[in-house]
């Protein structure tokens, strides 16, 4: 059982392990909050981690949320991003649903310059496909702030789950 005295004596390489990930492929938030510690509780860790994310200019955010896959066609994903997209059932997809993913995908990262992005969780792929429709409508100021707040739900829902204890 993990205990915020246990998160305390992590050392940087095991923190990375944990906590590198909870932005996509972006270990610089944790390696900004690893030099935060010791923290309080859980609560602080997230806190801080959100925190870092959200001081970041429009050029790191833009990098963060190119890390993210397309959702459907992605074939190389992370464990957190394969296990996110299969609880949605979007390993599953129609061949008709696929195409749409495919075809949506595309359009969507021609017109803002990055993937589409949404907190699958809890989600299933006909609610995904149906956001997908409606903010590939967004300009790009708005998708963008979008697609901010998205990858932040995403980051705090793989908080807590490593932090559930």
């Amino acid at each position: 059982m993990r205990t915020i005295d246990n998160i305390n004596g992590l050392n940087k390489s095991e923190f990375l392990s944990i906590f590198g990930n909870v932005f996509e492929k972006t270990e610089s938030v944790a390696l900004k909050v690893f030099e935060l510690k010791p923290f309080k509780d859980s609560d602080d860790i997230v806190s801080k981690m959100l925190k870092i994310y959200e001081e970041y200019d429009r050029d790191k955010i833009l990098q963060i949320l190119n890390s993210h896959p397309e959702l459907a066609i992605e074939k190389k994903l992370t464990s957190e991003s394969k296990l996110e997209q299969t609880s949605a059932n979007l390993n599953e997809c129609s061949e008709e649903e696929f195409e749409e993913f495919k075809k949506l995908n595309l359009e969507y990262k021609t017109k803002f310059g990055f993937p589409f992005i949404i907190a699958v969780k809890g989600k299933n792929k006909n609610e995904i496909l149906v956001n997908f429709r409606e903010r590939i409508q967004n300009d790009l100021n708005k998708e963008f702030l979008e697609a901010k707040n998205q990858v932040k739900k995403i980051a705090s829902f793989r908080l807590k789950d490593i932090l559930s204890f």
